[in-house]
């Protein structure tokens, strides 16, 4: 029986009045079709359901890249309620794009996942801005999940060097800090996964395939 990975991605279409944003398709498509050619199934979530908002900047692509099934993936996705749990999946994760900044944090539903996914040991991945999902989320105890993991997320210089750093509702690697991830960074736009147990994180974009390829690894490897 095939596996399935969750993916949980933002409904966040805007920064400002007239400012698009949304998912940074490439670090949902490359994974996305990265976990089918490992013989993985995946359903596709997110806070409101239907179609997903991309970011116009994450548009221009190799058009090599066969971006027609992620797309397609995208336009009716299933919307995050009670009714979603950890128990059907393999795997969870949340790519990442501005948008993810401002409807994960607060979400209840994210937050509810997210604590159920590492309070049963279970591989939960997350790029770029997609770690804004451990902002909010609790353990049982009270703890917030981010406390003493080894953390990667797009770093300070790299959201002042795209310009947004005074946009966003808050900087990603500052937060994850005060709630005390051990958050560790790398140059700007380099290739940079920390792996924390089943925890895995990319710093950017193109950390996209090295995250999936970490959660395929760590959902395969036989149980000690």
């Amino acid at each position: 029986m095939s596996q399935t990975i969750l993916i949980v991605v933002t409904s966040h279409d805007e920064i400002a009045p007239g400012r698009a944003t949304g998912l940074w398709f490439e670090e949902f498509a490359i994974p996305y079709a990265r976990f089918h050619e490992a013989g993985f199934e995946t359903k596709v979530a997110s806070p409101k359901g239907g179609p997903t908002p991309l970011d116009p900047q994450s548009l221009e692509i190799d058009p090599t890249f066969p971006a027609e099934a992620a797309q397609q993936a995208l336009s009716d996705t299933i919307p995050l309620t009670n009714d979603v749990h950890h128990e059907p999946y393999s795997a969870l994760f949340f790519p990442g794009g501005h948008g993810t900044m401002f409807d994960l944090p607060d979400n209840p539903q994210v937050q509810r996942l997210v604590a159920e996914f590492i309070e049963h040991d279970k591989v939960l991945g997350a790029v770029c801005h997609g770690p804004a999902c451990l902002v909010g989320a609790l353990l049982q105890d009270g703890t917030p999940v981010a406390k003493g993991r080894k953390i990667a997320a797009f770093s300070n210089a790299e959201e002042r060097a795209v310009e947004l750093a005074d946009a966003m509702p808050f900087l990603l690697e500052d937060r994850l800090r005060e709630l005390g991830g051990d958050v560790t960074t790398a140059a700007d736009w380099a290739d940079h996964v920390v792996i924390d147990g089943k925890l895995v994180t990319g710093q950017n974009p193109q950390s996209s395939r090295s995250v999936a390829e970490a959660m395929i690894r760590l959902v395969r490897q036989p149980e000690t």
